[in-house]
């Protein structure tokens, strides 16, 4: 084999595998969400894989020493890069009886173990059908290796860049088997006759149609009618009703969680309770003809910022949504006016409150869920950032999923606030007035910039909204005791184990529950 064709296959392999092992938190997110145990199971077990190829590799090529063994091992790896997405569909729902960590290591060596493994048997086959004598063979095994690693980089950089905002992963992975089905026609000296090439041409072709038309398939259920892979999200559409029954909506999800419900007709109609917290907060703090800004970090599907645009029109609302195309869904897809008064940041929350001039009378932090939490927009430097921003006595309000009885998270973001904000000026709101019993719930973590008369909102709530209010406020004594007796930290830019600290929630929502 000469010394470009080594440089070629090698690059080829090497580009496919960090393709595929980009894209396979992608893959993964809608089923497990994107944490640090999803990352760190991707890259193990493909670099285990790799190892372990590595090894057999160099055993097969010693006793078979021919093209025909790369042309099989390049075959092969194009089959299995074609198998990701049917055996995703077919496991990475599986509800395994494991623990969370378990079960997300289980899943990831079950779809990715085998096609790394293949993947890696490449590079030490090229170098064995390369090198023709000892002599120079530090030189050609150093090419042979930068050009291999040269084809990750590469690889690395245009699939974050822009593979995933141009294809989505089912393209990807798709177009990755078929680089390497055509490396193993090409590369491999499979077939010496061209009759044989064009058997397996005329049988490959059709059966690539057939994977890709049945097995390729997006998995979304029947009211689903809009899908789409952006740069941070897998954004899905579908249509439902109101837990009443009597109103429509448009359901957006993000991953695995439902992010937002919106009535395409009546921008008033709040279905998720932590956003009638909200709205039961700024019925409390301003009246309709009262002018004030806020700053929502988190759009999603818009159904609060619109909720507040329409109630005060005197009020000036700013998003900052780091995804375009889920701004640009919310136009397209579900009703947001061009004449909007609503102003959107495409950009990350944290940049865009380093770098704000303004001042805020209210701030939204929702841009986490229970899956996956940006950490950055949780410790104490940045809650100090939010704090410059706003102005004297404005209001802060974090939706937090949390297990009440043995979560982490929420304890200790309630800690870091205090940090920021004072002790007398963080509280907590509850959608459930029966604290004690709350498992899994939303909380509104509430802070104020001056001095937050809790107690005032508490009879507001009780007097003035009565049974329209959502809003239970948590007492001060048991959220002490709440902070006090949980396992908790401060939250800091150089110390933030969040998915540690939330590990309780994904437990419980994959059917695994620990005894307490």
């Amino acid at each position: 084999m000469s010394l470009l064709e080594a440089y070629i296959i090698t690059f080829i392999a090497s580009f496919c595998t960090l393709v595929i092992e980009m894209v396979a938190g992608r893959i993964l997110a809608p089923f497990v969400g994107v944490s640090i145990y999803t990352w760190t199971s991707i890259i193990g077990v493909i670099l285990a894989g790799i190892s372990v190829g590595a090894f057999i590799g160099g055993k097969l090529v010693d006793r078979y020493p021919s093209r025909k063994t790369l042309g099989w091992l390049l075959l092969l790896s194009g089959i299995m890069a074609l198998c990701i997405i049917p055996i995703t569909h077919l496991v990475a729902a599986y509800r395994f009886p494991v623990s969370l960590m378990l079960r997300i290591f289980m899943v990831t060596s079950i779809i990715f173990f085998i096609p790394g493994c293949v993947l890696g048997t490449i590079s030490p086959v090229v170098v064995r059908l390369t090198l023709k004598n000892i002599e120079n063979a530090g030189n050609v095994i150093g090419k042979i290796y930068a050009l291999s690693t040269l084809g990750a980089i590469i690889g690395t950089f245009v699939t974050g860049f822009f593979l995933i905002s141009w294809m989505g992963t089912r393209t990807i992975v798709f177009s990755m088997g078929i680089v390497l089905l055509l490396a193993a026609l090409f590369s491999g000296s499979l077939f010496k006759k061209k009759g044989a090439i064009a058997l397996f041409i005329l049988i490959a072709f059709p059966s690539l149609l057939a994977l890709n038309h049945f097995l390729y398939k997006v998995p979304v259920s029947s009211s689903t009618y809009y899908y789409k892979e952006s740069d941070y999200f897998t954004i899905k559409l579908s249509k439902t009703m109101s837990a009443d029954n009597t109103t429509k909506l448009e359901a957006m999800v993000l991953d695995n969680l439902i992010h937002s419900y919106v009535s395409l007709d009546n921008p008033l109609h709040i279905e998720y309770e932590y956003e009638r917290i909200y709205a039961d907060v700024l019925k409390w703090k301003f009246t309709k003809d009262r002018g004030f800004r806020s700053l929502t970090i988190g759009g999603g599907g818009y159904t609060f910022p619109r909720y507040i645009e329409v109630s005060y029109p005197k009020a000036h609302v700013d998003v900052v949504e780091i995804d375009p195309a889920v701004t640009k869904i919310v136009y397209e897809q579900l009703n947001m006016p061009k004449n909007t008064r609503i102003t959107t940041y495409n950009t990350d929350g944290r940049w865009y409150v380093m770098n704000c001039k303004d001042k805020y009378d209210l701030v939204f932090t929702d841009a986490y869920n229970d899956l996956s939490i940006p950490y950055h927009l949780t410790t104490k430097e940045f809650l100090g950032e939010i704090k410059a921003i706003m102005s004297p006595n404005a209001v802060l309000m974090s939706n937090i999923i949390d297990n009440f009885q043995k979560g982490a998270f929420l304890p200790s973001y309630i800690r870091t606030l205090r940090e920021v904000f004072g002790q007398k000026n963080v509280y907590l709101i509850s959608v459930n007035p029966n604290f004690r019993e709350t498992r899994i719930s939303t909380f509104i973590v509430l802070a104020s910039n001056g001095n937050l008369n809790i107690n005032e909102f508490d009879r507001f709530i009780k007097g003035e909204l009565g049974r329209h209010a959502t809003s239970a406020v948590v007492p001060e004594d048991l959220m002490n005791e709440f902070v006090n007796k949980k396992y908790s930290i401060i939250i800091r830019d150089d110390y933030a184990p969040i998915d540690n600290l939330v590990a309780p929630v994904f437990e419980e929502r994959f059917g695994y529950n620990r005894k307490s």
